[in-house]
């Protein structure tokens, strides 16, 4: 390279840097721009309709999740209903708070297949609390 070839070198390495996606990915702010949250932890939607999905092979059963519209974006996401009996606490129009579900790199946990968020709140009052009908609607 020589007595100088320090800044050759410098200049090739910041160019091959773009050959990896992870470098390409955190320098475009890619996840961010993809995220329907926008980099928040959390986000409150309206609840637009009531599903099941099915679960992926090998499991079998459906996941009761519903539709929500974000308040700050206009994203649309399904969002899963942690527990049993939360279906007849969520209706259509409730004000939900939702947050990831926790997989890997912000994906989907195990067979629910297109589900990447969770509900935690319905109009202000935590599911979890509903559920043990320690609060009311």
């Amino acid at each position: 390279m020589g007595e100088f070839g320090a800044r050759i070198m410098k200049k090739q390495r910041k160019k091959y840097k773009w050959h990896k996606t992870k470098y390409v990915v955190r320098m475009l702010n890619l996840k961010k721009k993809k995220d329907p949250l926008e980099g928040a932890p959390q986000a409150r939607g309206i609840v637009l309709e009531k599903r099941g999905i099915e679960q992926k092979q090998p499991h079998s059963g459906i996941i009761k999740a519903v539709r929500v519209r974000l308040i700050k974006n206009g994203k649309e996401v399904t969002a899963f209903l942690p527990g049993t009996g939360a279906t007849d606490k969520v209706n259509e129009h409730d004000e939900v708070l939702i947050e990831g579900l926790g997989g890997s790199q912000g994906g989907p946990i195990g067979s629910m297949w297109g589900v990447r968020w969770k509900v935690i709140k319905v109009n202000n009052k935590p599911l979890s609390e509903l559920l043990k009908g320690k609060e009311k609607k």
